[in-house]
Formats: C-alpha cells, structure tokens, sequence
C-alpha cells in the first residue's frame, strides 16, 4: 500500500512527506548556475555571473578534485565569463567621452 508515505522506502532519492534534505541537491544547483550564467549575458551580468559561478562551485561539492558534473563546470566557466565581461563593460562605459550626456 502506497499511502501515508510508506511507498516512499524503495525509492531512496525520493523526499517523501517530510522534506527530510535540507536545500537543493548539486544537479539542480548546477542548472540553476548554466540559467543563471546564459541570462547574464543578455541582462543583470554583473549580478548574474557572480551568482552562476557560486551556484557552479557549490554544485561542483566545493573542491576541484574528484568527479564534476559538466552543468557545474558549465556554471562556473560561464559565470566567470560573464563577471568578466559585465566588468570590462562597466569600465568601458565610465571612461571620459563614452558617458550617457
């Protein structure tokens, strides 16, 4: 019988009713970093690249050695890009000559 939660014992990555792990787990903060890093390049990069980069290093388990996930490595490349280029920008734009007036 599946109900009350008793279904939930075989199927070990499942929550079940009591939401017992507490956050998100690494594949998904490894997606939410590669969104994190795409949308930056269009709007907000100087938010949104220092974000993917520490959603990537947190999904990638916080170290470089061992097995990472690519949409961690992913994250974490494009994020640093992106910090990059937001940087380079905002320096571009405060220059004497380049301003809005």
């Amino acid at each position: 019988m599946a109900g009350f939660g008793h279904g939930t014992r075989r199927y070990p990555r499942s929550r079940g009713r009591t939401w017992s792990r507490t956050g998100p787990d690494r594949a998904t903060l490894g997606i939410i970093g590669v969104i994190c890093a795409i949308a930056g390049f269009f709007v907000l990069g100087i938010i949104l690249g220092p974000v993917a980069i520490v959603c990537g290093w947190l999904a990638m388990g916080r170290t470089w050695a061992g097995n990472r996930p690519a949409p961690a490595l992913v994250a974490l490349v494009l994020g640093a890009i992106d910090t990059l280029l937001a940087v380079i920008w905002l320096a571009g734009a405060a220059t004497p000559g380049n301003g809005m007036f």
